[in-house]
């Protein structure tokens, strides 16, 4: 009875019902899988991108996309093959020259290198001819090799005496001497040994050669020389506040005047700050004038933080196009056209990349050969004057924007993807990304600032840290000097060798004419031989 009491048919809902449970826990490993699969995804994309900064190449010129008329190396004699062919004849074959990188002679390598003659002549206890008895004379030489050698960093003390004169008539007629002192030049640094030469030496190796101090003491006790790391860091930090500080913020006015800055920032630790362990991260920031600009200046700067209030800050007054990466804090900087930068926009495409990534099978490869196709156009006219590349742009690279735009509409990438960050950093910043289109002084990328501040974070793999706030701020601004040199084509040992010779004669007020005279553009101080390139 009770087997025939058991149901044995079922509405639907009642079946619903019962596999129900079953439904809920398969949907739940359907999300589950999905989920662990978008990680997968997630972890393989970041696993690709280390990988391809530490194996692949570095630059981003050469595009890593293989487009629809591109092929593949293994199958170009399939698909190249024509049996119809002509064979080419001496007269229709041509070779394309190898554009070689031309070495440099030694005439070239020599050029600005003193040169002294070694005359390998004969003895006079020689000079007797020993078949007639006569005596041989010199009728010509022949150069037969040239060497480069190095002569070692030699180092002496400097005694300056002044003297005194007294008027023997005077002292005669009057009974009183007249009594004249000379003067002795004026020193870097009162009751110290510091010269000029010695701490541009100092400045340079450590800023632009990336020496740290601590190496350097072993250099000169090498040399015979005692001299402590401390003591050098006393002179560095000593001249750059006393000497070299005033020429900073003469460059900085003159940069806050430009129409073009771009701006970019670094990790710099520093050991004794108030209120900060020492192991907590501070910024370097680092502002330079456009590359079209009369002027090209490096100004760094030290701040604690990397609040958007620091370039809010320092680029008060400032009222022309600012061009940063994708930092949010600079947009606290008011009354500025704000520019964006398509290399870091075309970056974001890369990591997106898939190995093997064509324009058919990847969104982040379409997205890249847009950015790379932008760069090509811009090179067209990156030697036009300012209003002939407005109007190039205007006319041939909106076009292509406008298109880039709506293609990345019609994207709907998976969240939390690779391809996902790609595509919105691009669309949150369009208005950024396009204003270029309107200067023809504005470049379409923040490089500049990139390679400016690339020598400090060399330099900082060597040094690694700053043991105080003054350090910290000293090498922002012999960084500062250094590189503003640099960039006008001034070799920096010369260059610091000027102003700390010229500065202690103007005092510790110059003039803003004094301090015109000493920038790495003016004429002033570029007609002096030592300290050109």
């Amino acid at each position: 009875m009770a087997a025939a009491d058991r149901k044995i048919t079922y509405t639907a809902a009642e079946v619903a019902e019962l596999i129900r449970p079953l439904t809920q826990s398969v949907e739940a490993l359907q999300k589950e899988n999905a989920e662990l699969k978008r990680k997968l995804e997630h972890m393989n994309e970041i696993l690709a991108n280390a990988q391809r900064a530490r194996f692949g190449q570095s630059s981003e010129k050469k595009t890593y996309v293989l487009s629809e008329d591109q092929m593949s190396l293994f199958n170009e004699a399939e698909i190249c093959q024509d049996s119809k062919a002509e064979e080419p004849t001496e007269e229709t074959l041509t070779v394309k020259a190898h554009a070689r990188k031309k070495k440099r002679t030694i005439d070239e390598l020599a050029k600005n290198l003193p040169v002294e003659e070694i005359i390998i002549d004969l003895p006079e206890s020689r000079l007797t001819c020993d078949k007639c008895g006569g005596t041989f004379k010199l009728i010509g030489k022949k150069l037969v090799r040239r060497e480069l050698i190095i002569i070692p960093q030699s180092e002496k003390i400097l005694e300056y005496y002044s003297c005194t004169y007294a008027c023997d008539k005077c002292e005669k007629d009057t009974g009183f001497a007249h009594i004249i002192t000379t003067r002795t030049p004026p020193p870097l640094m009162k009751h110290s040994l510091a010269s000029p030469s010695t701490v541009a030496d100092v400045m340079t190796k450590k800023y632009v050669d990336g020496v740290p101090l601590a190496r350097q003491e072993k250099i000169w006790a090498r040399q015979g020389v005692e001299l402590s790391r401390a003591t050098m860091a006393n002179w560095v930090i000593r001249c750059a506040q006393s000497w070299l500080k005033p020429l900073y913020k003469h460059m900085k006015r003159q940069l806050l005047e430009q129409s073009v800055i771009h701006a970019d920032e670094t990790v710099v630790q520093v050991l004794k700050e108030d209120n900060k362990p020492a192991a907590s991260e501070s910024r370097m920031w680092l502002y330079a004038s456009g590359e079209y600009s009369s002027q090209h200046i490096r100004i760094f700067e030290y701040q604690p933080d990397r609040s958007g209030k620091r370039p809010e800050s320092f680029l008060k007054g400032f009222s022309g196009c600012l061009i940063t990466d994708g930092y949010a804090g600079y947009n606290q900087v008011q009354k500025v056209t704000h520019c964006g930068c398509w290399a870091h926009a075309r970056r974001k495409w890369r990591e997106a990349m898939p190995d093997g990534a064509t324009v058919k099978t990847s969104k982040a490869a379409v997205g890249f050969r847009y950015c790379t196709k932008l760069f090509s156009l811009e090179k067209k006219y990156i030697y036009a004057d300012v209003k002939a590349r407005k109007e190039y742009r205007q006319n041939e690279v909106l076009p292509l924007l406008e298109e880039y735009f709506a293609w990345l509409k019609s994207i709907h990438p998976e969240k939390g993807s690779k391809l996902e960050e790609a595509v919105r950093y691009s669309l949150n910043r369009k208005q950024q990304l396009m204003a270029f289109l309107d200067y023809g002084d504005v470049p379409i990328s923040n490089n500049l600032a990139e390679n400016a501040i690339r020598p400090f974070v060399v330099g900082r793999k060597n040094w690694l840290f700053c043991d105080s706030v003054k350090g910290a701020e000293s090498s922002a601004i012999v960084y500062s000097l250094v590189e503003t040199a640099k960039a006008n084509g001034i070799e920096p040992y010369g260059y610091l060798l000027l102003v700390l010779s010229m500065l202690p004669y103007l005092g510790k007020s110059p003039t803003h004419e004094e301090l015109e005279k000493l920038m790495p553009w003016h004429p002033a101080a570029r007609h002096r031989e030592h300290i050109r390139k």
